[in-house]
Formats: C-alpha cells, structure tokens, sequence
C-alpha cells in the first residue's frame, strides 16, 4: 500500500507542472527523494576513561583516527564534554561521544541529565576490559528510563593477543566464548539481567561481533529508525551490502509510480527530463550508501590501508569513483541511450504522446517502466561494485 505522503507529495509534483511551475516541482522531486534521510538517529557511546569510545564513534562512521573530522582519542580521557560527530555521509545519523561516567562529578543518574539522556535513541557503554562499578550504575539509570543499552568490549584484539602471548594452547574460539561469558556473569552479579555483550575490534569491524549488534540494533530499533542505521552503517560484510541493496531497491516501484504520475502531463519531453532528473537523484543515494563516491573511498583506503588506486581498480560502473556533483543529467542520459531496452522504452513513451485518447496512458505505462528498469540496472552494478571494493578492502578474490 502506497504511503500516503508518497500519494500527496506525487500530486504536488503534477499540479506544480500543469502550472509550468518547473522550480516548485524541482523542490517536490527533491522533497520526495529525500524523505526518509531526514529521520534524526542518535546513537550515545560512554564509557570511562582509555575504553575506546572515540575509536569506535571514528570507526562506525569509517573514518581514521587521524582524520580532522575524527573524535580526538589517546590514553587518557579526551572527552570532556558532549560531542557530536554526523556521519559523513548521512548527518541524520549522530553518534555522541559522551564524557566518562568516572571523569563526571555527578552520580549515574545525574550524569544522564547533564549529557541530555532524553535526545538518545540508544545507548553503547564501552569497556577494554571488565565493566565497572560506574558501567552498571549507568546501565541501571539508563534501563529506568526506559533506553536500549548494549555492552561493547571495545579492544577485544588486543585482548586476544594478549591471550595467544600467555597461552600454551591458545584458542581464538574458546578464548573469545570464555570473555564473553565472564562479561555477562560479571554483569549478572551486578544485577544486569540478560546483558547484552558484543566484543570488537574498532580496527577491525568486519571480525568478531560487531555483525551481531548491528543486526540487534536493526532488530531492536522502531522500524522507521532501521534505515537510517543501516544506510549509515559501514559496508563491513557481504550482507550488510545486500541489505542496502534490497532497501534501496524497495523504493524503486515509488520512483517508478512518479514517473508515470508525471508522465501523465500533456507536455512532450517534459516527462522524460523529469525522469533523468529523478534517476540523477536516486542513483546518488546509491552511490553514497553504498561509500563509492570518491571521498568515502579514500577514507576508506585510510581506515584499511589498501591503496586508493587499488580500490578505484575493481570499479567497473561509470557511475561510481565519482564525486558526487559528476553524477549529473548528461551522465545518466548516456547510460539510458546506451542500453537499447531503455532508450527504446524512450522513444516509445515520447512517440505514443500523440496517439488519441490512449496516449497519456501508454506514455505513463512506458514511462514507468523506463525509471523502474533503469533503477534496477544502475543498483546491480553499484551493488556489484560495493561486493568487489570490498573484497578488495580486505585482500579478497574480487570476482562477483
């Protein structure tokens, strides 16, 4: 069933172009492609003093510590106040760096005041080690207030390689299971009942549990929340690209209905530059979410070291190594005329405007079917190009 804003914001679009309103309409196209990238999500990270919180805010939005956009992290407490770091590409989505509950002069239920507990959608208490006193109090002001919390052992590398060094027969299973397991019973003597317990490497998001408390988060989240977080959320598996892949293309089939609705306006050519319009704009929703614009690589290439170069060389799409501003009308037009189905449905769509009383309909059917096949080309190769950049990122066969 079609949303009801789609609905209204489709019939604003045709009224604004049978008034040859172009600049209104532009604004309601616009208006219509960016609805849902306007949700807020706001994630908080805490935890006391050299527990990670500042790697882990810079890794979740795939940036290097050493960026001048990155939370400022060392060994000692670097946080000092409440900070918020927008993610590059979505900065509907904030994660807060949040003072240290043992660097605060205030109790924990004090200290969620002071922060503005009310503005967070959920909480992540850090530890590189075991949780405190000072994590457990949080945790239990924070469930009064009725918030998610989630538990993060956020340096579970270093935790391993200091096992494997003291081990005779070292295990990464075994060792792995054992600390999570000490976490949670640690917590429960705490009286944390079912504790949530993820165990993470900020370097290293594609190992370990950080899949597993994104798939909580996605499961735990209001559904209108979902998207943002996964959109926002680095491309560390195979999956997490096929869930974007199949989030975008649940959005095709409204594109598609605008584009006839549109259609549907006696003007000849009208439709099909609207058409191109829209596809420019979707189509750079894709290339972001999937981080193949050109900045998004490069901090990329910083985060994991492989050079930029190598990751521009698995690319295949004209549309992705792009800056964004490239993603234009004339580009968009070249890959509609190059594929002969598409260019086809074009011609058809503007030819069939001058056939009596059936026209207008032919031209929406066409016209609906020209951005729908377009769409789902143009995202199979993106999302291809996602697969092989990724396995380039980590050392792997890039072959789709």
């Amino acid at each position: 069933m079609e949303n009801p804003l789609d609905i209204e914001l489709t019939e604003e679009i045709k009224e604004a172009l049978q008034n040859s309103d172009q600049a209104l309409a532009a604004a309601k196209i616009q208006e219509y492609l960016e609805k849902g990238k306007n949700i807020p999500l706001n994630i908080a990270i805490t935890g006391e003093s050299g527990s990670g919180k500042s790697t882990f805010v810079n890794a979740f939005r795939g940036i290097d510590n050493k960026d001048e956009r990155s939370a400022p992290t060392g060994c000692v407490e670097t946080t000092l106040e409440v900070t918020e770091y927008p993610h590059p590409n979505y900065p509907n989505v904030t994660l807060w760096d949040l003072p240290g509950v043992g660097t605060m002069k205030f109790p924990a239920d004090e200290y969620l005041n002071h922060v503005g507990f009310e503005k967070f959608d959920f909480f992540i208490i850090t530890s590189a080690n075991r949780f405190t006193e000072n994590d457990v109090k949080l945790a239990v002001e924070i469930q009064k207030m009725k918030k998610k919390f989630y538990f993060v052992r956020s340096k579970i590398d270093e935790n391993l390689r200091a096992a494997e060094r003291s081990q005779r027969e070292f295990n990464e299973k075994n060792t792995l299971a054992q600390i999570r397991e000490n976490c949670i019973q640690g917590l429960q003597k705490q009286n944390i009942s079912s504790p949530q317990v993820f165990l993470i490497s900020s370097f290293d998001l594609h190992l370990y549990d950080f899949h597993l408390l994104e798939e909580t988060l996605e499961r735990e989240l209001p559904e209108h929340k979902r998207k943002a977080l996964l959109f926002a959320m680095p491309n560390i598996s195979l999956e997490i690209i096929n869930k974007k892949k199949m989030a975008f293309q649940d959005k095709i089939k409204h594109c598609a209905t605008l584009s006839a609705a549109v259609a549907a306006v006696p003007a000849p050519g009208l439709s099909v530059a609207v058409d191109v319009a829209l596809l420019v704009g979707v189509v750079t929703q894709y290339v972001l979410g999937f981080g193949l614009d050109i900045p998004s690589l490069q901090r990329l290439a910083e985060t994991t070291h492989v050079p930029f170069q190598d990751l521009i060389d698995v690319i295949i799409s004209p549309l992705a190594a792009k800056n964004i501003q490239n993603i234009n009308v004339d580009l968009i037009m070249k890959l509609l005329l190059q594929c002969a189905t598409t260019a086809g449905l074009m011609v058809a769509e503007e030819g069939s405007r001058f056939i009596p009383v059936l026209g207008i309909p032919a031209s929406m059917g066409l016209s609906f079917m020209t951005t729908y096949k377009g769409l789902n080309a143009f995202l199979d190769m993106l999302a291809e190009d996602a697969q092989r950049v990724f396995k380039r990122a980590l050392g792997l066969n890039t072959s789709v």
